[in-house]
C-alpha cells in the first residue's frame, strides 16, 4: 500500500495511488469550478490546489452539465395548477386591496368612485 506524506500545511502529496489523494467535498469542488468559470487559468489553479488539471476540467464539465439538466427539468412549482393558483392569489390580493381602499364591498363591474354617493 502506498504511503502518504503530509507536509507542515497538512497538504497531501500524491504517491501514485488514488487512495492517497484527499477527498474533496461538493462545496470545495464547486468553489474551484466557480474560480475556473470566473476566468482563472486551469493550470495555475491546478498547481495551487494540487489537483490534476484533467480532474478540474472534469469537475467543470460535470458542473455545467448538471446546470443544463436542472434548467431542462420541469420544476413542480411551475405546473399549470401552480400557475393558476398564483394567478388566483394575485387576483384575490388585488380585490382585497380595492375593497379596503374603498371602505366598502365592491359591486360587480364598479370601481370605488362609481355608483356610490
Amino acid at each position: 500500500m502506498p504511503v502518504m506524506a503530509v507536509h507542515h500545511e497538512n497538504q497531501h502529496e500524491r504517491t501514485g495511488d488514488y487512495r492517497s489523494r484527499p477527498r474533496w467535498s461538493a462545496g470545495k469542488k464547486m468553489d474551484a469550478v466557480l474560480r475556473l468559470l470566473r476566468g482563472e487559468a486551469l493550470e495555475e489553479l491546478s498547481r495551487e490546489l494540487k489537483v490534476e488539471a484533467p480532474r478540474l476540467a472534469a469537475w467543470r464539465e460535470d458542473f455545467l452539465e448538471g446546470g443544463k439538466e436542472a434548467l431542462k427539468a420541469q420544476r413542480p412549482d411551475r405546473s399549470a395548477d401552480d400557475r393558476a393558483l398564483r394567478q388566483a392569489d394575485r387576483k384575490v390580493g388585488q380585490l382585497t386591496w380595492r375593497t379596503r381602499s374603498c371602505g366598502r364591498p365592491l359591486k360587480k363591474g364598479l370601481l370605488c368612485s362609481q355608483g356610490w354617493s
